[in-house]
């Protein structure tokens, strides 16, 4: 209770808080296989939601406390004192602790940007009168686990031909496709971990310094996928004399960022497994100099089998994985001065910059396929192009805060006033660059990185364009005035009190302004007389909190952001009437509103902190309300033919539970034991909508025709999924007479879906569709147990959720155009009456069965044995004719095994604010064993 917590732009000791604030040692992400510090935190914080990627670099999807908007639902972080959307650039082993600021009385101070919650990080400094150099280092492996389950060639084989026989037509020929390939297998690999970092600091009575290097090179499990990672990080404080401190931040990273795998799983479980994965040698004419060459050629497909979409993943990885470079740099820092002055009060200005830059060209070369079934090469690639993409983001802020502490008898107090500014800016430019096809200078852009520029000389000026889907400037500022105060009475009454005002460039002048607050108060039971005698009890505390926070949000149906609510964007190529003549036009984006203003949560909590048995038990209780009032919401009125809108209407709740204990035992002088546990309960409700919103819900819609959908609607969880109940499998025509009629959603027959009819009216319709699964958990869970004997130590940290759903879009929902490989689960489908009341027949021509149904909702309940770490330090006996400090090696394993009940390679999936849960056959979480050391000098 006596630790010191940062609680923005301030610290103070945890006793004295009325919130909820959980602080994590840099110790427990520093020798984790995770370049995304937050990544190793799953599992360990009640209330808050992790769902990690295995794509290197890939930031997880975090969620606290629920999802709070249809619009921004991830936490803010700060760093050091500054402002971000991200923590790329943080090393994790410069992190000194990891505190999570989750109630409204410590997230009040934040404003605007408070309401999704808070990961506040403090990076290292040098210890008061030490010189220290570090050195870590681990190397390690990560392999695939949980591969989906795909048919064998003699599958498909019987599969294929069933399917035709039951559209009575013929199987074509492709007896020359006599491969047996696991296709999964052809596009992974075991990749390689390693993670290297060497730190130097010391500290003196008017100086204290802090330098670290790191570098990290992370290979995926998909081949070729591969990340690299140099970081540094640099801080000195100068005592200038008993009352001014001057000091400084700096971060900055380079990373090589892995080609785009992301759709490369998913390819290759559509592939048939006749064909074969490796390549053959062939006599053809060098397609950029028309040289006779002979080349190793991997395979295309058989068109004839399959299309529309299909591609052999190994042809396109193994001729593009290397036509990628993609590099992002980011330079954070600040500066300030630490001002002590008449007694009691504390003057700190400090001025933040942070600048990215991304530098990505893509280049498209030429390169050959063959035919499988002729065996003839042709060139499947036919035009060289590059895409070239610059993006740069600005942030600046700057804080000057001033805080009052004293003390008056039996009273505490700790004021805080402060002035601030932020100001963001995001700068996206895109083009795209093609060869000359015809006249004199027809040729291909040469397969060289010196030429992969759009001014290269190569290419075709004329068709040199813009690319829309990443071209995108906006810029936005914040002006805020802050107060805060904590007050104590006795130790034992605690009062926190805080405000803050945002005025915001992105709204209209009547609103621009936006007031947040929050209060809360504190009763330290164990102080009170009436508790002395009961001395099992160390430490009672009861708490509780209630304010009003802000999230500055405003997003477009597909989860895009709007950058300028107030000012939309104008739209070209519209015609408009003059007389008898349309002429071309522009029209806004939507219709703006004058009225518009950021959405707030209603928040409160109230809980009770214990410390018990000699302190070996720690427990902690809160409970938590939060509605979000004015949705930003973005209405599509286009069916009605009419401009859209975007308006303030609808609200969310999130409420549940959050329980977390400790136990720390000392068994003997040399064996000690701590287990730790939480559990969160979590219920999530839209309470109303804008009224404006045509038939009353928010869709989202993936697949063939939408048929994977969610909706966000009055009443359910936010994002449902929406589709119809399967009832069975029509088993005969004589069980499709006594059922209703279903024709207004396509023919049907024997082994389709039977549908159930929800409103009862007799007949099977759009209408009957329902929600058929929540993909917000019941309950999260984690633990954690470590042994410590002498100088071993064991610890164990397992985890899961319960009671979501999961939408599973592969293996029943694929385009009815598209011919794809068997998933395994399909061996169970129906092929006459009695074989099966739940997987359908197999046919691409009953499209009646791609409808989106409870056949493809899935369990995504898991239990998983998250982390596994065993270590050996060295003693100082061992130690101390030598000049090292402490050293330590370990082993460790992340994710080594989950139990699941879903198909797919994992059962969590994030997304956006109303479109998460989605299973569409990728996302594979790797098992990842690592060895390392720790050596300090």
């Amino acid at each position: 209770m006596d630790q010191v917590v940062v609680i923005g732009y301030g610290t103070a000791n945890k006793r004295d808080l009325t919130g909820s604030i959980v602080k994590i040692d840099g110790k427990e992400v520093a020798d984790k296989p995770n370049t995304n510090p937050v990544a190793s935190l799953q599992g360990k914080v009640a209330g808050l939601s992790v769902v990690n990627s295995g794509t290197p670099g890939a930031a997880p999807d975090i969620r606290i406390r629920g999802t709070v908007s249809i619009g921004q639902v991830h936490p803010l972080y700060i760093v050091d004192g500054i402002f971000n959307d991200n923590i790329d650039f943080i090393n994790p082993n410069d992190i000194e602790s990891i505190e999570v600021l989750k109630d409204p009385s410590s997230l009040a101070i934040f404003g605007v940007k408070g309401a999704t919650g808070v990961i506040a990080i403090t990076t290292k400094k040098a210890k008061k009168g030490q010189t220290t150099i570090n050195f870590s280092t681990n190397y390690g492996f990560k392999k695939l686990v949980d591969k989906i389950k795909m048919v064998d060639a003699n599958g498909f084989n019987t599969l294929f031909a069933e399917e035709n026989a039951n559209n009575n037509v013929a199987t074509p020929p492709y007896a020359q496709l006599n491969s047996n390939t696991d296709w999964v297998n052809a596009v992974t690999r075991t990749g390689v971990f390693n993670s290297n970092n060497l730190s130097i600091s010391s500290s003196s009575e008017k100086n204290n310094f802090f330098f670290g290097l790191g570098y990290t090179n992370e290979d995926g499990i998909v081949i070729h996928e591969n990340l690299k990672k140099l970081q540094l990080s640099f801080n000195d404080e100068v005592k200038l004399n008993k009352a001014i401190k001057l000091g400084v931040n700096f971060n900055a990273s380079r990373q090589r960022n892995p080609y785009d795998a992301t759709s490369v799983l998913d390819n290759a479980r559509k592939v048939m497994p006749n064909v074969y994965a490796g390549t053959k040698q062939f006599k053809v004419a060098d397609p950029y100099t028309g040289d006779s060459v002979m080349m190793n050629i991997y395979s295309g497909l058989a068109t004839t089998l399959q299309n529309s979409g299909v591609v052999n993943p190994v042809l396109e990885v193994e001729n593009t994985w290397n036509t990628q470079r993609d590099y992002i740099y980011r330079y954070v820092g600040n500066v300030y001065v630490d001002i002590n002055f008449l007694k009691h009060f504390n003057f700190r200005p400090t001025w933040y910059a942070d600048f990215s830059n991304q530098d990505k060209r893509v280049y498209q070369p030429l390169y050959y396929a063959y035919d499988p079934i002729t065996d003839n090469p042709y060139l499947y690639s036919t035009l060289t192009s590059v895409t070239q993409n610059q993006n740069n983001w600005k942030k600046f802020q700057q804080d000057y805060v001033l805080t009052y502490k004293n003390r008056f008898g039996d009273h505490n107090l700790t004021a805080t006033a402060g002035f601030t500014t932020y100001y963001y800016g995001s700068f996206l430019t895109g083009a795209i660059a093609k060869q000359f096809t015809s006249g004199s200078s027809a040729r291909p852009i040469p397969n060289d990185p010196r030429f992969w520029y759009l001014n290269s000389g190569f290419n075709d000026p004329s068709i040199t364009t813009v690319d829309p889907g990443s071209t995108n400037q906006y810029e936005y500022t914040t002006v805020s005035g802050l107060a805060r105060v904590l007050y104590n009475y006795k130790n034992k009454y605690y009062l926190n009190a805080s405000l803050r005002n945002d005025a915001s460039s992105q709204l209209p002048a009547k609103n621009r302004n936006q007031l947040y607050w929050a209060v809360g108060a504190g009763w330290e039971l164990t102080k009170e007389a009436f508790m002395q005698d009961i001395t099992a009890i160390n430490f009672l505390k009861l708490k509780g909190s209630i304010g009003v926070l802000g999230n500055q949000t405003a997003t477009r149906l597909d989860g895009s952001p709007i950058p300028y609510p107030m000012y939309p964007n104008l739209l070209t190529n519209k015609g408009a009437p003059f007389g008898t003549n349309i002429s071309n036009a522009a029209q806004n984006a939507y219709q703006p509103n004058p009225d518009l203003k950021w959405e707030t949560v209603h928040a409160k909590e109230v809980g009770v902190e214990l410390t018990a048995f000699d302190n070996r038990l720690h427990f902690e209780f809160n409970y938590f309300d939060k509605v979000t009032k004015n949705l930003m919401t973005y209405i599509n009125r286009s069916v009605q033919g009419i401009n859209d809108l975007l308006e303030n209407g609808g609200s969310i709740k999130n409420w549940g539970e959050e329980f977390s204990a400790s136990w720390n035992q000392q068994l003997s002088k040399d064996f000690s034991l701590n287990v730790a546990g939480n559990i969160t309960f979590l219920k999530n409700k839209v309470l109303s909508l804008a009224p404006d919103i045509p038939g009353g819900f928010l869709p989202r819609t993936f697949m063939n025709n939408g048929a994977a959908e969610a909706r966000t609607i009055v009443g359910q969880p936010i994002g449902s999924f929406y589709g119809y109940v399967v009832d069975g499998i029509y088993q005969s025509y004589a069980d499709i007479l006594s059922s209703p009629v279903a024709s207004s959603i396509g023919a049907y027959r024997p082994g389709d879906f039977k549908f159930k009819d929800v409103n009862g009216d007799g007949v099977i319709t759009a209408d009957d569709r329902t929600i058929i699964g929540n993909p917000t958990p019941k309950f999260t869970y984690g633990t954690s147990v470590n042994l410590n004997y002498k100088q071993v130590s064991l610890s164990v940290d397992m985890g899961g959720v319960y009671g979501n759903d999961v939408f599973r879009t592969w293996a029943s929902l694929e385009s009815p155009f598209q011919r794809v490989n068997y998933a395994a689960l399909q061996l169970d489908r129906w092929h006459g009456p009695g074989t099966s009341n739940w997987a359908p027949i197999l046919s691409q021509g009953d499209r009646f069965n791609y409808n989106g149904s409870t056949y493809n909702i899935e369990d995504g309940s898991y239990f998983r044995l998250r982390n596994v770490n065993l270590a050996y330090a060295f003693s100082q006996r061992l130690l101390h004719s030598s000049w090292i400090k402490g050293l330590k090696i370990f082993a460790n394993v992340q994710n080594l095994k989950t139990w699941k009940r879903n198909n797919g390679y994992t059962p969590e999936f994030g997304g956006d604010a109303t479109a998460f849960g989605f299973d569409f056959a990728g996302g594979a979480i790797p098992r990842v064993t690592t060895f390392g050391l720790n050596v300090s000098f």
